[in-house]
């Protein structure tokens, strides 16, 4: 049984799948994005994520996938996922 996909903007993601999300991605996630066509046959890059209930397509562009990671205070001025941060986060996941 396939799960149910999802498509959602980054700004819409609830709070604990984007901990996770972080936590699958530490180094970023501008160079994990894919492409498809949506309804309309345009081209749309987003961000695969796949969780214990749904598969979730997270749109964004590559440009914005960087300026997310830029503007994070979880990740640091290289890019990437700061240990305190994956520490909380990994913390609040557990909870």
């Amino acid at each position: 049984m396939s799960k149910p996909r999802v498509v959602k903007d980054f700004e819409k993601i609830n709070e604990d799948v984007l901990a996770q999300i972080k936590l699958e991605y530490p180094y970023g996630f501008d160079k994990k994005l894919i492409t498809f066509k949506n309804q309309k046959g345009k081209l749309i890059s987003a961000l695969p994520f796949e969780t214990e209930d749904y598969y979730y397509l997270i749109r964004m562009t590559r440009n914005e996938a960087q300026q997310i990671i830029e503007e994070d205070e979880d990740y640091g001025e290289d890019g990437l996922l700061t240990e305190e941060a994956k520490e909380r986060l990994e913390d609040e996941i557990d909870e």
